[in-house]
């Protein structure tokens, strides 16, 4: 099966554009898509989303702010297909963006029959574990779209290397976001140097070993704290072993927060311990602050953290050398001022909401590159 490519240059004032993902749940793709959204619309464009399973608190909150925000509802795969396409005729838009694996098997080849002049998929993340035959059923899915970006150069090396892989089409747009401002945080009762995550809580993210880092860095660092803020499936798992191993006093669990600024604002460090990671939208958020991290050396993060310089990578899984990691950071103010200084240029440079917005509209448009 043949698609015509179509040559044009759109007017890029006045593109409809249509994000399709999974669910509109808070979390750092969501909260992304959530962001685009917003910059295309301020720039003129007509702007929808989307979402195949669930509303959820971004998609409640951008239908709030007058956004085109459909929820498909769940059914099979062949269903699902023609009710995009159905809707893709009736809504005519001229971008079709499909973020993850799921949206873009579900809306991609639906938008290119009825006649979608750019359809793009973005992968922001490597799912584990790896599955052949949904990778496969992406890359054929990948076939009906113009371009497929990944978020790091890790993700598109993998995008390349998938089965059935047109290689041409991967291009690498960084993830960018909003930058994070500084207030008060009067009310958080910061006391002593403090550690912050801020995502979800789940299994991929190995929280465990962090809060094991703190046990083992608390003898070195008396005033040590630790605050974990969002929420997940593992929360009561990790409140247990933060029990067992007695660091009640030093973790604190703050839950979903929807105002996240204040914990980025008082922190001293962000730390990540994912044993999978594409390129976190809380790393970018802390970068835009000057905060250092701590990150395991996965995924986009030790690529950024490589490029940039302003933090310390340590071995995915190895409590001890986090805990060696937090301890030298803490210990050591001109190394946290250089990590500081690296931070922000970097995120200035080159993970801002708007360097992101114009790598896509270079793809939009029909213009190869990367940003």
């Amino acid at each position: 099966m043949s698609y015509p490519e179509g040559n044009c240059r759109f007017n890029t004032y006045s593109m409809k554009i249509v994000h399709a993902v999974y669910s509109l749940e808070m979390g750092g793709g969501e909260i992304l898509v959530g962001q685009l959204c917003r910059i295309q619309r301020s720039l003129g464009h007509d702007v929808a989303v989307c979402a195949y399973a669930t509303l959820g608190a971004v998609g409640e909150a951008l239908r709030s702010e007058g956004f085109d925000v459909r929820v498909m509802g769940e059914s099979p795969p062949t269903e699902t297909i023609r009710r995009y396409f159905r809707l893709f005729k009736k809504m005519k838009p001229d971008v079709v963006h499909c973020h993850a694996v799921a949206p873009t098997i579900q809306a991609a080849l639906s938008a290119r029959l009825a006649g979608v002049r750019r359809v793009i998929s973005t992968r922001h993340s490597v799912v584990l574990p790896y599955n052949m035959a949904e990778e496969i059923k992406y890359s054929l899915s990948s076939f009906a779209c113009h371009w497929v970006t990944g978020i790091c150069e890790v993700i598109c090396d993998r995008l390349r290397q998938a089965p059935l892989a047109r290689a041409k089409k991967v291009v690498r747009v960084y993830n960018g976001t909003t930058p994070v401002t500084r207030v008060s945080a009067q009310g958080l009762g910061k006391d002593g140097f403090t550690l912050v995550f801020i995502g979800r809580l789940a299994e991929v993210k190995d929280l465990g070993m962090l809060l094991r880092a703190v046990a083992l860095a608390v003898p070195r660092l008396p005033d040590l704290k630790f605050w974990v803020v969002g929420d997940g499936n593992v929360r009561s798992h990790l409140e247990v072993l933060t029990a067992e191993l007695g660091i009640e006093d030093r973790v604190r669990f703050w839950g979903m927060q929807m105002d996240t600024a204040p914990f980025f604002s008082a922190a001293d460090a962000f730390v990540m311990s994912s044993v999978s990671e594409g390129l976190p939208m809380s790393l970018l958020q802390a970068m835009s602050l000057g905060t250092p991290a701590i990150l395991t050396d996965v995924g986009g993060m030790g690529e950024v953290l490589r490029l940039v310089g302003s933090g310390l990578l340590v071995p995915v899984g190895d409590s001890e050398a986090m805990a060696d990691a937090i301890v030298r950071l803490a210990g050591d103010e001109e190394l946290r001022a250089e990590f500081s200084e690296k931070a922000l240029a970097a995120y200035t440079e080159r993970f801002t909401l708007e360097r992101m917005n114009a790598g896509y509209m270079e793809l939009y448009e029909g213009r190869a590159g990367t940003a």
